[in-house]
Order: C-alpha cells, then sequence, then structure tokens
C-alpha cells in the first residue's frame, strides 16, 4: 500500500466552507425553469386512442406536439388510459402532460425508433431514437401523476446487451457485445466523422428512455418512469435542467436512474431511483470524444432524494474526460443491501478530466454493500483504448453522511505511479457496521483528512 499525506487535520476543509452559501446559493438562483403558453391541446384530437397501434398513435403524439410548437407551445395532453407508442420527439414550448391515469406503453419494435444524432455511453453516433428525445429545443417539459413505461424486459430490448442473464440467447439476432460497442469505442479513438458513425438496425445499441440534447430550459415532474431499455434519463450538453418528484424504477442493464452529461444548471430534487446500475451518475463524455467535446458537467443539484438498488447512490464518472465540477448532493437517504456504494467516483487513464469541487452533507444510509465513499481512478482496467490521459479527482468534502452498514468506510482506489487523489476532507461522519473496520486507502493520495469521523465507533 502507498500512502501520501493522510493526515486528520481541518485547515483544508475550512478553506471553503461557505461553498453552500456562496457557490450552491448561486447554482440554485441561476438556473432557469421553462415557460409555457396558456394553450392545451388532447392526444386525442390528432388521431390517437386507446385501442390503436403503437405506430399510429406515435403519429398523432408527435403530430400534436410539432402542431402546438409552431402554434405558440403550451400543454400537450395524455390522458387517463393504456396507449401505445413509438418514438416520440418533443419540441420548443411544448409541456407534455401525461395525467393520472395515463400509461403510456411504448413499443420494442425498433422500426419506430428513426434514426438521430445521439451519444452512447458517452461516445457520439448516430441510433436509434431515444423512446423520448429532443433535440436543440428550448422551454420543453415532461409533467403529471402518470406512466412511462419503455416495457423493456428479458424478451424486448434487455436482450440486446449480450448477457444471458436478460434474456440474451445465440439466437437473439442483434446485441451490442457481437461488436458494436467495441467498434464505436475505436471509432472515438480513430477520429473517425459523427456522421460516418451509423449504427441502429442490427447493432443491437439499446436506446435511452430520455434523452435531451443540447436543449435549454428543461423540466422533468412528478412522472413514473420504469423498465427502460438502456439509461433512463440522460441530459446530454443541456442547460437549465430541473428533475422533481419523479419515481424512477428500472431493474434492467445499464439502467442508470439519471445521467447529466456536459451538462450546465441543473438540479435533481424530490426524486426516487431504485435501479440496476447507478442512480444518479454525472458525466461529460468518454475518452477521445469527451476530450474534443471539452465540456464538463457543472453547476449541479442534489436534494431531498432517496436512493434504493444501485451500483451507486450519486456517482460522478466514469464517462468523464470533458470533467466535473461545483456539485451539491445534500439531505438524501439511501438504504438497500442491493446499493453497492453511497457516492461514488470512477475513471481510469483512458478518461483523463478533472473532478473537482464535490459537496456532500447530511446524507442518511442504512445500508450499502462496499463503501460509503469510492474513489477509484482504476475503474475498467481492461478497457481496449489508448491510454496515458492521467485523471485528477480533488476537493471532495463530506460532512454529516451517516451509514449503519457497510463493507468499508472510504474506499479510494489511486495510480501508482502518480498522486492524482487529493484534497480529501471527511468530516464529522459516523460509519458503523463496517465489515473490514476500516477504510481501504491505496495507490498515491496526499491531503486525505478524516476530521471527527467514527467508525464501529472508534474515532480515526
Amino acid at each position: 500500500m502507498l500512502l501520501m499525506g493522510l493526515t486528520t487535520a481541518t485547515a483544508g476543509y475550512a478553506q471553503r466552507s461557505d461553498a453552500w452559501t456562496t457557490e450552491c446559493l448561486r447554482i440554485e438562483q441561476s438556473i432557469r425553469k421553462p415557460k409555457f403558453a396558456d394553450h392545451s391541446v388532447l392526444i386525442t384530437n390528432y388521431g390517437a386512442a386507446p385501442n390503436y397501434d403503437a405506430a399510429t398513435n406515435q403519429t398523432a403524439i408527435n403530430r400534436a406536439i410539432e402542431t402546438c410548437s409552431r402554434q405558440g407551445g403550451g400543454q400537450v395532453v395524455i390522458p387517463a388510459g393504456e396507449w401505445h407508442t413509438g418514438a416520440i420527439r418533443l419540441q420548443s414550448g411544448v409541456n407534455l402532460v401525461v395525467e393520472k391515469g395515463a400509461r403510456v406503453c411504448f413499443s420494442s419494435d425498433t422500426s419506430l425508433y428513426p434514426l438521430v444524432l445521439t451519444a452512447w455511453e458517452g461516445l457520439d453516433m448516430y441510433n436509434y431514437s431515444p423512446l423520448i428525445y429532443a433535440y436543440q429545443a428550448k422551454d420543453i417539459a415532461v409533467t403529471g401523476e402518470g406512466v412511462l413505461d419503455g416495457c423493456a424486459s428479458n424478451t424486448a430490448w434487455w436482450p440486446m446487451c449480450g448477457a444471458a442473464r436478460y434474456g440474451w440467447t445465440q439466437d437473439t439476432p442483434e446485441a451490442q457485445s457481437y461488436g458494436s460497442r467495441n467498434a464505436l469505442l475505436k471509432m472515438s479513438d480513430d477520429a473517425v466523422p459523427i456522421e460516418q458513425r451509423i449504427f441502429g438496425a442490427g447493432k443491437g445499441m439499446r436506446p435511452q428512455m430520455i434523452q435531451l440534447y443540447e436543449c435549454d430550459g428543461v423540466l422533468l415532474e412528478g412522472v413514473t418512469i420504469l423498465n427502460s431499455p438502456f439509461w433512463v434519463i440522460h441530459p446530454l450538453k443541456s442547460t437549465n435542467v430541473t428533475l422533481r418528484g419523479l419515481t424512477i424504477e428500472n431493474a434492467g442493464p445499464n439502467g442508470d436512474g439519471c445521467d447529466p452529461e456536459s451538462c450546465d444548471g441543473v438540479l435533481i430534487e424530490n426524486c426516487y431511483f431504485n435501479t440496476g446500475d447507478d442512480c444518479i451518475a454525472i458525466k461529460s463524455g468518454r475518452n477521445a470524444d469527451g476530450r474534443r467535446r471539452n465540456m464538463p458537467s457543472q453547476n449541479i443539484i442534489v436534494r431531498n432524494c432517496k436512493m434504493a438498488n444501485g451500483h451507486g447512490g450519486v456517482v460522478i464518472g466514469s464517462e468523464v474526460s470533458g470533467g466535473a465540477r461545483n456539485i451539491f448532493v445534500e439531505n438524501c437517504e439511501m438504504d438497500s443491501p442491493n446499493l453497492e456504494r453511497v457516492i461514488r467516483l470512477k475513471t481510469n487513464t483512458c478518461r483523463g478530466g478533472v473532478t473537482e469541487n464535490v459537496y456532500v452533507r447530511n446524507v442518511k444510509v442504512g445500508q450499502c454493500r462496499e463503501a460509503v465513499l469510492k474513489i477509484n481512478l482504476v475503474y475498467e482496467p481492461r478497457e481496449q483504448s489508448q491510454r496515458g490521459f492521467y485523471p485528477v479527482v480533488r476537493n471532495i468534502h463530506l460532512e454529516n453522511v451517516n451509514c449503519e452498514s457497510s463493507r468499508y468506510g472510504a474506499f479510494i482506489d489511486g495510480l501508482t505511479d502518480s498522486t492524482n487523489v487529493y484534497g480529501i476532507h471527511v468530516k464529522n461522519c459516523t460509519w458503523n457496521g463496517v465489515k473490514e473496520d476500516g477504510n481501504l486507502l491505496r495507490g498515491l493520495m496526499r491531503d486525505v483528512e478524516f476530521d471527527h469521523v467514527k467508525i464501529n465507533e472508534k474515532e480515526i
């Protein structure tokens, strides 16, 4: 084990003790909420009906949205009932209202998902449209008390991941494991122009549930979102994003709950996450594509959320080549034997990028499986991509983050040839039920400070 600068001092923490009252307040006040015209239309006025097939309803819903946007915007209402559809395209000025008692069921017929400009695990490409997609739209929303059901399962969408536990067999006609994912990684390393990265039919790259690409002024509020083919909510290169009061349940592969990528100004509050992967994962592009894009995710607030199952509660990475900064997490609750970590930062030397200025306070955890804080600079060590891009993780603050059961308190896995983890400040935390009775710190790091931190009733 190689350690540098492990202390119990408090000076580093005190240097930014005002961040909550300065930077966090500034971020909250800067996030612009969308505005909508006082106009409302029903999708039934455009030919949709609960007993119609997905293609017919898809045409009707998209026509309602397009017309509403063209006429100045307002509400497009999906009333109570079960509605089958394909891909929905949001347009500027439109609030898609999914009313209480409405259930929107998305077909797995890939012909209903046209190719669009998108990104997949931080890599730019053309692929199947996300189930709900917006591109360069301003002032858009999905609100209401209804349900959006991606209808993914071990017989629809999920087998494309290539894993038998999610329904893949040798008879599965398309899957990312047949070479598509590795081909996209190589295209990024080789700087293949995005317009030549055509995937979609036969490639097995599952679409996101909701993707908001280069949008400004976004609100998602109130709805329940189930069974996504892939990531659930993916704001991409967007600004002024508010997610509030959402219920997200997704047990599938790569089933992240919300992945803001290269976004500026995001508020996530009062949401519930129960996922098959990270609950919230903040990203900024992968490897060469992320470095070329050079757009950090920044000015993000997560508060008053609840997390159950997931690989991590609030995560930064791993696709974080553009960097991440000014992230605030507070007043959250997490508890599940299938929650791996509470706060997780993951990256590697394919990524590069700087993750900095992360502030976490007042998080209550029942149990997690591995660690309360996990910082990993050697994530996915067998990744087949260009290396030599050393990531940096610095200025990370945890205060009053308490947990009743875990394997480790903090688990920091640094590099062995460069000190790229530093300025880690943990204060006023109580970690009980720690099975290994301590922290696991390996690799090179400095200025790692524990101030009034108890593990199994012993102060460290």
